[in-house]
């Protein structure tokens, strides 16, 4: 009884040290990436071999991606709050030119039947990931500002509510479901984090879910894929829109608890399409078994408790608000992928965190960590901490 008690309180002590919160995203973030890369050229490499001709095609740009991203995050990191702030104040406008230069004509290419890409001819990037962090930096100033002014009833839906709206608007115009149900999943974040009254966040998430549930009745593509989830072995099913989430469960299942070995997936040679983005974790399960796949869930559950424990610290409520805001984008976004590859949840096209392949995805989602970092290490507490145990060292 008394070796528990003191577990518990060591245990304790250390989520209680805010330098601890930092190391926590940092190792969280680095192993994700890591294994991200390893997984990608894993599950990459028979698509790679018949398009490219050679197996590390695509391993290989995530990994230019990732040289781009870091020192750019760690620049970022760097940047004083009031460049974060300057950047914020025109946050919405780049989000609403990003996703509408997408819809004009020979400048925006459609891939799976989504118009959410612009060919730069050397690169594709997707603009609606982009928006994803400039929307969480615009709303959060917006909300720190009214906080700051002390003026603490003010309807915050009708504050950023619109704006989101209007990027929503201009995505699903393109088809780009999954896109869309991350970034009103970020505005449902930002607004409980923000205080709305619970009755009202019901009205909101209700009115949300009427949309969306029109966006799917209306299209008879994304009307398939949503009620295929629930049987993909339908023997109607299974050789068209059953196709991905049945084969992602046969992956899984053949995994077992210790996996057929990296790199001996077989649902990767044709079986599975986007093995490497969308249907990634389905791959870490068969090669890694069920000791992968929760190794990848506890990574992915430290980095966002971190994240959430850095945006509780932090003095600043621009910080604050722009922090949670990342932890909500992360979290869902894990969600609904995850969800996708196990087949609780329909087939919505959005890539795992640091994980996946997609070089828009991981550029966004790397820098947004640099964001967070910059707040852990404005705090005082942590960067003394920081200091100090390195001059012991």
């Amino acid at each position: 009884m008394n070796d528990k008690r003191a577990n518990d309180k060591v245990k304790s002590k250390f989520l209680d040290q805010p330098v601890n919160h930092f190391y926590m995203l940092m190792v969280s973030t680095s192993i994700l990436i890591v294994l991200g890369l390893v997984m990608v050229f894993s599950a990459s490499s028979i698509h790679a071999i018949d398009t490219k001709g050679y197996a590390f095609a695509v391993a290989l740009r995530q990994f230019i991606f990732l040289l781009l991203a870091v020192p750019t995050a760690i620049y970022l990191a760097r940047l004083p709050l009031e460049k974060w702030e300057q950047i914020a104040k025109f946050g919405l406008v780049i989000s609403i030119v990003l996703v509408a230069i997408v819809l004009i004509p020979g400048v925006g290419k459609e891939v799976n039947g989504n118009r959410n890409w612009i060919d730069l001819k050397v690169i594709d990037i997707q603009p609606g990931e982009l928006t994803k962090l400039f929307l969480i930096l615009w709303a959060s100033l917006l909300l720190a500002r009214k906080e700051r002014a002390q003026k603490m009833r003010f309807n915050a839906i009708t504050l950023i509510a619109p704006g989101f709206i209007i990027v929503m608007a201009f995505i699903m115009r393109g088809g780009d479901l999954g896109t869309t149900s991350v970034i009103a999943a970020i505005l449902a974040g930002l607004l409980f984090v923000s205080g709305v009254d619970l009755k009202k966040m019901g009205l909101v998430t209700a009115i949300f879910s009427l949309a969306l549930a029109v966006g799917i009745a209306t299209s008879d593509y994304r009307r398939a894929r949503f009620l295929v989830f629930l049987n993909p072995f339908a023997p109607e099913d299974y050789k068209s829109f059953g196709w991905q989430p049945a084969h992602s469960l046969l992956g899984l299942a053949s995994g077992g608890v210790f996996g057929v070995g990296l790199g001996g997936s077989r649902q990767k040679w044709g079986n599975l399409p986007e093995a490497h983005t969308d249907f990634i974790f389905s791959v870490i399960g068969e090669e890694l078994g069920l000791i992968g796949t929760c190794a990848v869930l506890v990574l992915i559950g430290t980095l966002i408790y971190s994240i959430f424990r850095i945006a509780l610290k932090a003095k600043d409520p621009f910080s604050r608000y722009a922090t949670a805001g990342i932890a909500c984008w992360i979290g869902i976004q894990a969600i609904l992928n995850i969800g996708t590859a196990i087949s609780v949840l329909p087939v919505v096209g959005v890539t795992l965190p640091l994980v996946s392949y997609g070089g828009s995805a991981l550029l966004t989602t790397i820098f947004a960590l640099g964001f967070v970092i910059g707040v852990s290490l404005r705090d005082k507490e942590v960067s003394r901490e920081l200091v100090r145990r390195f001059k012991d060292k």
